[in-house]
């Protein structure tokens, strides 16, 4: 069932009943991980559980740890089933990074909300996610995710599709993935 940030109370604790850090940053350094290819999988997993749990000793079951990591990054949401479609890998495309637009993403928060993240105890992840869902098309950084996100296809205006064009490069996310990685992208395009 999922958690409603406006009626149920914001979890401290796993469903184990394990404490948990919940702010914020925690969230976005298992983000981070989770996306460095030079880090093994066994070593993200152990990684993952010193991040997020207080006391990895008293952890009883890791999958159901890590099952409790990922029901909570996702901010209490269960997975929906996606379809495999141009549309969908389009949306599915990163438009952000945390490493890559710290400052935007410190800006827009300024800028919309006046919370410097920098300067701020504590920010529960799930408040945090919320609002930045909801940072609006006047802060640079949501331009600059509109930019990445953007299909040039679908742009017949030869000048305008320069321009996005322009902009898609100038504020392109780095290439993080392994030679493998896009070895087997370039693979299954073929395909």
């Amino acid at each position: 069932m999922n958690k409603n940030i406006l009626l149920d109370k914001l979890p401290q604790f796993t469903r184990q009943n394990l404490k948990i850090r919940t702010d914020f940053r925690e969230s976005i350094k298992f983000e981070l991980l989770m996306q460095d290819n030079k880090i093994t999988e066994k070593e993200k997993i152990m990684l993952a559980l010193k991040l997020y749990y207080y006391d990895i000793s008293k952890i009883k079951d890791i999958k159901l740890a890590i099952d409790e990591i990922l029901w909570f990054y996702r901010c209490g949401k269960e997975i929906q089933e996606q379809k495999e479609s141009k549309q969908e890998e389009i949306r599915m495309k990163q438009i952000y990074s945390y490493e890559f637009d710290d400052e935007y993403i410190y800006s827009a928060f300024m800028q919309q909300y006046k919370i410097d993240l920098n300067s701020t105890k504590y920010l529960h992840w799930w408040k945090f996610k919320a609002l930045f869902n909801c940072l609006n098309e006047n802060t640079q950084f949501v331009k600059i995710m509109g930019y990445r996100a953007m299909d040039l296809s679908k742009i017949k205006d030869k000048e305008m599709k320069a321009h996005y064009k322009k902009m898609q490069k100038t504020y392109a996310l780095p290439d993080m993935r392994t030679e493998e990685e896009k070895e087997a992208d370039f693979a299954n395009k073929l395909w």
